[in-house]
């Protein structure tokens, strides 16, 4: 096996609730198992005392457990995260995920390469409830799963995925942190921090790019609770308005063609193999998977109006 280039590596979790507590250990322990281990380990936990105590408490040898020292959320956690790390390449990996044990090695084989300031993983998911029949594959980005539509090989991608992800530390150095205003808080399902920072980087780097590395693998755990209507038109609402607030910031031509083309190549296709699946397949969760992505498209929509007009 070729030797791997010499990276400093640091990888970051931000927790927030006792509920994942069994969740967070799997994800620590998941790090603590890599081919190429992490040089260090950085746990932040946002806001939450009892946690923070918890795992001060629990001692996990090479990790580092701090306080969210920014506002609450899940950027600012991030944010906390790269303050106190030292590695030239970060890794993100979510305190409900467990990261392949080649995940780190497969990442750092691309992310070594100076014109690359970030990698993307393939991130599958573990179903701790039934999946419904349905649930479209082109909407795990609901559940926060890799979705149908992604390259398979390693592809140039216009932003890596917050689930698990790795950026070089250059990047942050140019462009600051990631954005306060996006990002999950408390309840909030708002999203879009990691595409941001994204497009920063790629004004600031004007050669660089974001990698796809499907050979990077992580399981994302997807409760029962994440599998209702409710939560997949909330999900879906919340996506809309993020993008909305994402177009405001950026204003920039072409800032949203990854999502045209997402609906234009992706969701057309899906609804028509959805479609042929109960016509040809006697599928009768076909058509039903078909209407779940039309009825995805236009809440998407609906939040996305919702975003530009500034409404809540």
């Amino acid at each position: 096996m070729a030797k791997l280039p010499d990276n400093r590596v640091s990888t970051i979790i931000c927790a927030f609730t006792m509920d994942r507590w069994n969740d967070l250990c799997a994800a620590i322990g998941s790090l603590q198992t890599q081919t190429r281990p992490p040089d260090e380990i950085i746990l932040v936990v946002d806001h939450n005392e009892t946690l923070l105590a918890r795992a001060v408490e629990q001692g996990w040898e090479g990790v580092l457990v701090v306080p969210n020292r920014q506002a609450q959320g899940l950027s600012g956690g991030r944010n906390t995260g790269i303050a106190v790390s030292s590695g030239d390449l970060l890794a993100f990996l979510d305190d409900d995920a467990v990261a392949g044990s080649e995940w780190i090695e497969n990442l750092v084989r691309y992310a070594a390469e100076p014109v690359v300031l970030g990698c993307a993983s393939i991130i599958n998911p573990i179903w701790l409830a039934a999946r419904p029949r349905w649930f479209p594959d082109e909407f795990l980005w609901t559940v926060g799963c890799s979705y149908r539509g992604l390259p398979t090989v390693a592809t140039p991608v216009r932003n890596v995925f917050g689930g698990a992800m790795m950026i070089r530390r250059a990047v942050f150095d140019a462009v600051g942190d990631f954005h306060k205003a996006l990002g999950r808080s408390g309840g909030s399902l708002a999203s879009c921090e990691e595409t941001e920072i994204c497009l920063r980087a790629s004004a600031a780097f004007p050669q660089g790019r974001f990698m796809m590395v499907p050979t990077a693998k992580v399981g994302h755990k997807v409760p029962g609770t994440r599998l209702t209507w409710g939560y997949f038109r909330r999900r879906c609402v919340a996506e809309g308005r993020s993008k909305a607030y994402l177009a405001k910031l950026v204003q920039r031509r072409g800032t949203l063609n990854t999502e045209r083309d997402y609906v234009l190549r992706t969701l057309i296709k899906g609804v028509l193999r959805g479609l042929a699946d109960t016509a040809l397949g006697f599928d009768p969760y076909g058509v039903t998977r078909a209407a779940a992505i039309i009825f995805g498209l236009c809440a998407a929509c609906y939040g996305y109006a919702l975003g530009c007009m500034g409404l809540p």
